[in-house]
């Protein structure tokens, strides 16, 4: 008998250790599948909405890790969830046998791309999460100032990197125009810091509903034992039930503001002079990278983009864009070829993607041709794809990861504050990844930009990620107040109005060619003018109402001592 009582206390004691297991891992699960949703909100899936809630688990499990002793904020398992599923476009760069890197190697340098780029994500909300479990004493009202204000700083410092894609605020591109209007009074920060604000007043209507709970029941005894009859109707709105939903009252009234400013900037008309008018072909030449390096590639790449300019130069374009790298030659052979004795017949200004040279090394270029067929500007790739264009610290990792460039030069980025004059005015141009970066598009609007010319080549990805780039480009356009012409190897190609609205986009893997009217624009939004104000502001305000409220708790704890 005591045989079996002792054996069945072991299963018990058992079967308690394994419960306690699977309950400390409950937090790591729940930010997991929170920092996936969040990622579901971009391309393939798009579910935009998920992004308003799936922070709420997270601001939840680190504000709370402080009473569970022994526990982590599992914040960077959320990070993990979100850049990991955002980002899993990565892996279509695999395999690279093209490249000549062998199927093994080609898989090992594809996950650790995809990895190391998902783990720096993980890393920065890891440090958000530091700095929220120390506010875990702290009012709600200055967690939700400083979270939000930390947020956007650690944005900040990650887009100054050469590694930056998935941004909060991309998750509502292009879906959800009217709040990635608010891009034209702070940039894309203005975006994040509205989702992270939304959140965190859910997050916390959420942890106090306790306390509101415990307010209701005392001040319902409290009527019982004063006999105060209340009417039916207005049982809803006792004071601790406006304790709870002052959270998330305030949550939905910012949700609701927010997207009325947005809608106010979205509604504004859009000026078309007929002397800002700019008539502008595309075209999708559709030629995979795996052939762009065998004179089969280049063959194909003369015919398709010869033939697309004079087909749209005999629609009465006044200009055609070809995406990065259109023809793989160099700037010094680039004269030789049948695109530019198109140009010098038909006379119609022509963007070509090629290399440029630069003493032994090449760059990325686009580069203006006028009617003569002459070369009157060129712009060089400022952001190179890190591992893909350069090897970072190239003199360790060389070696190993050898170079995957299609060319054996050694390729080398354009200066940072380049512009690009074209027969009508200054234009902003951008090269396939530069996407990505706000502070180009701005600061090439400052300095007279007018009109927007994105080459790009994702040839080599899924179909998500270019989905994805072209929402980059929606909220450029947005941001810069600019109409944009967005011309791609194979697919999406598009022209975007400033409003974010696609005016057309190509099919995807396929030979197209499109022409459309934009109109050259010199208006400033806020964000040209300024840039993110925001951000600072906002790192201000937190850091100094900490300040002032610990000096207020420090006074007090002198006077209790005296």
């Amino acid at each position: 008998m005591q045989k079996k009582q002792s054996k069945k206390q072991g299963e018990l004691a058992l079967q308690g250790r394994q419960g306690e297991r699977l309950t400390s891992l409950l937090p790591y699960w729940i930010a997991l599948g929170s920092g996936i949703l969040m990622g579901l909100t971009v391309a393939p899936v798009g579910a935009w909405l998920l992004a308003w809630i799936a922070i709420v688990p997270l601001w939840v499990l680190v504000v709370t890790s402080t009473k569970r002793k022994n526990q982590f904020p599992p914040a960077f398992f959320w990070g993990i969830g979100f850049h990991g599923v955002a980002l899993w476009w990565i892996t279509g760069i695999h395999p690279m046998t093209w490249l000549g890197v062998p199927w093994l190697p080609s898989l090992a340098i594809t996950i650790f791309c995809w990895g190391f780029i998902t783990v720096l994500g993980g890393v920065f909300v890891t440090i958000w999460a530091a700095v929220m479990v120390r506010l875990s004493g702290q009012k709600p009202w200055l967690r939700i100032l400083i979270g939000t204000a930390v947020w956007c700083g650690l944005e900040s410092l990650w887009s100054a990197g050469p590694l930056w894609w998935s941004s909060l605020a991309y998750t509502q591109s292009p879906h959800n125009l009217v709040i990635v209007h608010l891009g034209q009074l702070s940039g894309p920060n203005t975006v994040t810091a509205a989702i992270v604000a939304v959140n965190g007043l859910i997050a916390e209507g959420w942890m106090n509903r306790q306390d509101a709970e415990g307010a209701e029941r005392i001040s319902s005894v409290s009527r019982q034992l004063l006999q105060v009859g209340e009417p039916q109707g207005r049982t809803g709105f006792s004071a601790p039930l406006r304790f709870v939903n002052k959270y998330l009252v305030t949550a939905t009234g910012l949700l609701i503001s927010l997207h009325l400013i947005g809608f106010i900037l979205y509604s504004r008309p859009i000026a078309q002079p007929p002397e800002a008018v700019l008539k502008v072909g595309i075209i999708q030449g559709n030629i995979p990278n795996r052939l762009l390096r065998s004179s089969e590639g280049f063959r194909r790449a003369q015919e398709n983009y010869t033939n697309g300019y004079l087909t749209l130069a005999d629609q009465g374009v006044d200009a055609v864009l070809t995406p990065e790298g259109a023809l793989p030659v160099f700037q010094r052979n680039l004269l030789e070829t049948a695109l530019v004795a198109a140009v010098k017949e038909k006379g119609v200004v022509a963007w070509i993607g090629a290399f440029g040279e630069r003493g032994d090394s090449y760059t990325i270029s686009l580069f203006t041709f006028n009617s003569k067929g002459e070369i009157v500007s060129r712009y060089d790739k400022a952001k190179l794809v890190p591992l893909g264009e350069y090897i970072p610290f190239e003199g360790i990792l060389g070696k190993i990861v050898q170079r995957l460039s299609p060319l054996d030069a050694h390729q080398v980025a354009g200066s940072a504050n380049q512009l690009f004059d074209t027969p009508f005015g200054r234009a902003i141009a951008s090269i396939c990844y530069e996407s990505a970066f706000p502070e180009q598009f701005r600061r090439q609007a400052a300095a007279g930009g007018q009109f927007i010319v994105s080459s790009s080549n994702d040839a080599h990805y899924t179909a998500s990620m270019p989905f994805q780039h072209h929402a980059q480009d929606i909220m450029r356009a947005i941001e810069s107040d600019r109409w944009s012409a967005r011309a791609t190897n194979t697919g999406y190609s598009a022209f975007i109005d400033p409003h974010g609205r696609t005016l057309w986009m190509s099919g995807y893997n396929t030979y197209e060619t499109h022409a459309e009217t934009i109109y050259r624009r010199q208006t400033k939004t806020l964000y040209v003018r300024w840039g993110d104000w925001l951000t600072p502001l906002l790192l201000i305000s937190s850091g100094g109402a900490w300040l002032v409220i610990c000096g207020i708790k420090k006074l007090n704890a002198i006077d209790l001592i005296l």
